[in-house]
């Protein structure tokens, strides 16, 4: 978000924490173990990232350590059984309670396989490529500003559509009658939400276009990525320090959240993460994380903040035009936030994506949705800064 006067966003948020949906139990195939983290696996973390993960996630610390310790490996693991179970693969998530990955199939045949791979299962009705499908269809429709959202659950097995409970006017319901139609997996969920591009270099840091403040990705050969929602290009940027600093050489936005700015000789682009308190996290790679996993993110307004990756691409509905392909979190974020750094993995090494837009506040909570990074290099050829 850049740090100026912020556009309140209003869509159709695809499934609203806290909002009352009816949806169907999928059947467990299969009961596995807990994971259990070894001292070996979780003495590399450092107090400052166990203390943030507490304090987001309301977890002791015996529970942090080994939420994280999980977390590492099931990145790993969820392309071993996205690979074994082929197109009866129906979606990934770590489970809330016991901290294991668990996968979808439409298979109970191939249940085994999965399970053998340290994976607990559900058999489901619908596969990841149908439920990908229908939200395509869905991407493909135009849709009032009382819609915030949809998205593919891959827990629920289902694509939520989100409905601002405030606005649900004539155009929301034939929008979700057209989206019930498509599919029997579409459900409906309402939400105070109203989604808001977040407005307002070194991962995390603040630059400034003219008058707007946004916050740096993650460094690249020739300068960092960011949200393109925060300039154009041609578009001049000014660091934290407010010295010169680069032109916007690409930005995408709406359709994608996505932005590239090329620096000029007074910057090195450094592989680290601005912890906000006087540390930095160092990149490593860009392993995606799963649905269920921790994941932090650092941004100039609200510094470094923490909590879980709930869906994968996501269409949000800002005023200003549909994104698609966001990843979805309960972490909050504030305008000057935008732009700013989505980490995950062993010791958060992992670029995830950068800060998009969302609802509410740190003050209160809140939605907010990144671009994932991995899109991003793609389009413009770049090579994300490592350690």
């Amino acid at each position: 978000m850049i740090r100026t006067s912020a556009a309140r966003l209003t869509g159709v948020a695809l499934l609203a924490a806290g909002a009352a949906i009816a949806l169907s139990v999928p059947a467990i195939a299969g009961p596995a173990a807990v994971n259990t983290a070894s001292p070996a696996d979780t003495e590399s973390y450092s107090p400052e990232l166990l203390q943030a993960v507490q304090r987001d996630l309301g977890l002791n610390a015996d529970q942090a350590r080994t939420r994280l310790a999980n977390d590492a490996n099931s990145g790993q693991l969820e392309t071993k059984v996205k690979d074994a179970l082929g197109d009866q693969f129906a979606g990934a998530w770590i489970d809330s309670v016991s901290g294991k990955l668990t996968v979808g199939t439409t298979s109970a045949a191939k249940s085994d396989a999965a399970r053998a791979l340290g994976a607990d299962v559900r058999v489901v009705r619908f596969s990841q490529q149908q439920l990908a499908g229908t939200k395509a269809v869905l991407d493909s429709l135009a849709a009032p500003q009382s819609i915030t959202s949809w998205r593919v659950d891959d827990a629920s097995n289902t694509v939520v559509v989100e409905v601002n409970r405030d606005k649900r006017d004539a155009a929301a319901e034939a929008f979700l009658a057209t989206a019930r139609g498509i599919s029997p997996a579409v459900t409906v969920a309402e939400t105070a939400d109203a989604p808001t591009p977040l407005y307002d270099t070194r991962g995390g840091d603040a630059y400034y276009i003219g008058g707007g403040r946004c916050s740096v990705g993650f460094a690249v050969s020739g300068g960092f990525v960011t949200a393109g929602h925060c300039g154009s290009p041609g578009n001049a940027t000014t660091g934290f320090n407010r010295v010169a600093q680069g032109t916007f050489r690409g930005s995408s936005f709406p359709g994608n959240d996505y932005a590239w700015v090329a620096t000029n000789s007074n910057w090195t682009s450094r592989p680290w993460v601005n912890r906000y308190n006087g540390s930095n996290v160092t990149v490593t790679g860009s392993t995606s994380a799963a649905v269920g996993a921790s994941i932090c993110r650092s941004g100039s307004t609200t510094g470094w903040r923490c909590g879980t990756v709930q869906q994968k691409n996501a269409t949000v509905n800002y005023p200003q035009g549909t994104v698609s392909g966001l990843t979805r979190t309960n972490a909050c974020a504030e305008p000057g936030d935008s732009g700013g750094s989505w980490v995950a993995g062993t010791n958060f090494s992992q670029a995830q994506g950068v800060t998009s837009g969302g609802s509410g506040n740190c003050s209160s909570g809140g939605t907010t949705y990144f671009q994932p990074v991995g899109e991003i290099l793609s389009a413009y050829g770049l090579s994300l800064t490592r350690g």
